[in-house]
């Protein structure tokens, strides 16, 4: 270990010590009022409701804990452990080309990670949401679900990862084609999502004649809202929980709204909820978050740019000099960075509630 493996561990456990406080604080509240509804909402949530929501609070917070402690884990395994290090001079041995034993061994790193995940996956589908009455999953339908995002994850991934490597191995100022490379790819996908990608899970209603669709057209003249067309989504089949929010960007904007949100609440009351989402647009918070990412991500590829040529970073997270290339760089820069981009979080949740209020007091002007 040299100095850097020290502040890396130091920001681990500090990291983890600040969100594992959080959540403590955050049970602790919710124990304590589990069986008094707020003053505000007496009249309209019974106790029994109010006490399961808690419940359910306090089931999630539980395995919140557990699944970071099984990512501090996984992550010193992976890094000191030498988990990466083994993985990348496994392919480099077996394969001629640096640039596919470097995809590879990325390929490989992510695969293993996402199995290791699934059960935390499967004991909150199928025990937490469960107990609660929301798990509306099929072990089928969850396995389907899956491996077609695992199908997708590398059909889709897998060419862009190799496109960035090829970058970064070819080309002069690489950080800043990669960064373009990953905006156009971003950008591209969430105009493509909502008829190419979503519809591969759920499927897609248009809304039906009648009062609800006049509701939501009116709504949308006052908000000067152009979209795609309204959709009712088969939320159900998947889970009790409802939502509601427009999907797409440009000419490609969709509305859409679980088949159980709808059948729970009122019209009035949806109308309300599409509102909020609406405000987000209208407040321009969706363009807010895409300049912040845009600038987040380029200082992180100008990061790498330096990272990628010193020494101590690879040595001081558990990769030896033989292994020490651009793929083992950025897949030890992926793993590492939220450790260190987490004390930046207070920022960015300061900034999502403020985006919220706005779009609540947008939505109790417009409704």
């Amino acid at each position: 270990m040299n100095t850097f493996s020290l502040f890396f561990i130091s920001a681990l456990l500090i990291s983890f010590g600040v969100e594992y406080w959080l959540s403590l604080r955050q049970s602790t509240h919710v124990s304590q009022h589990r069986d008094t509804v707020p003053d505000a909402f007496k009249q309209s949530v019974s106790l029994s409701a109010h006490q399961k929501a808690a419940d359910y609070t306090l089931a999630k917070s539980k395995l919140g804990d557990i699944e970071r402690i099984i990512g501090v884990i996984l992550l010193l395994l992976l890094t000191l452990g030498g988990g990466v290090n083994a993985v990348f001079s496994f392919y480099q041995q077996t394969l001629s080309s640096g640039l596919t034993a470097g995809l590879a061994a990325i390929a490989t790193l992510m695969l293993i990670m996402a199995l290791l995940e699934l059960p935390v996956s499967v004991y909150q589908t199928f025990v937490i949401e469960e107990r609660f009455g929301f798990n509306k999953s099929s072990v089928q339908q969850f396995v389907k679900d899956h491996l077609l995002q695992m199908v997708l994850s590398a059909a889709i991934g897998l060419p862009l990862l190799a496109l960035i490597l090829w970058v970064m191995e070819s080309v002069s100022n690489w950080w800043l084609w990669a960064w373009a490379i990953l905006m156009t790819f971003s950008i591209l996908m969430s105009w493509l999502y909502p008829t190419i990608i979503a519809p591969l899970f759920n499927t897609f209603t248009p809304i039906a004649e009648g009062s609800l669709k006049n509701r939501i057209q009116q709504l949308l003249e006052r908000c000067g809202f152009n979209s795609q067309g309204i959709f009712i989504m088969d939320g159900s089949k998947r889970s009790g929980h409802g939502n509601a929010y427009f999907t797409g960007l440009g000419n490609n904007k969709r509305i859409v709204f679980f088949d159980n949100l709808v059948n729970s609440l009122d019209e009035e009351e949806l109308e309300a909820v599409l509102a909020h989402e609406l405000g987000h647009f209208k407040r321009k918070h969706v363009i807010k978050m895409l300049i912040a990412n845009a600038v987040m991500t380029l200082v992180a590829f100008g990061l790498l740019g330096w990272l990628i040529d010193q020494a101590w970073f690879y040595q001081g997270l558990g990769v030896a000099s033989e292994q020490q290339s651009n793929a083992s760089a950025l897949l030890l820069f992926m793993l590492t960075s939220p450790v260190f981009t987490f004390f930046i979080q207070p920022i960015m949740t300061y900034c999502q509630r403020q985006f919220e209020f706005e779009a609540d007091d947008f939505a109790s002007a417009k409704c």
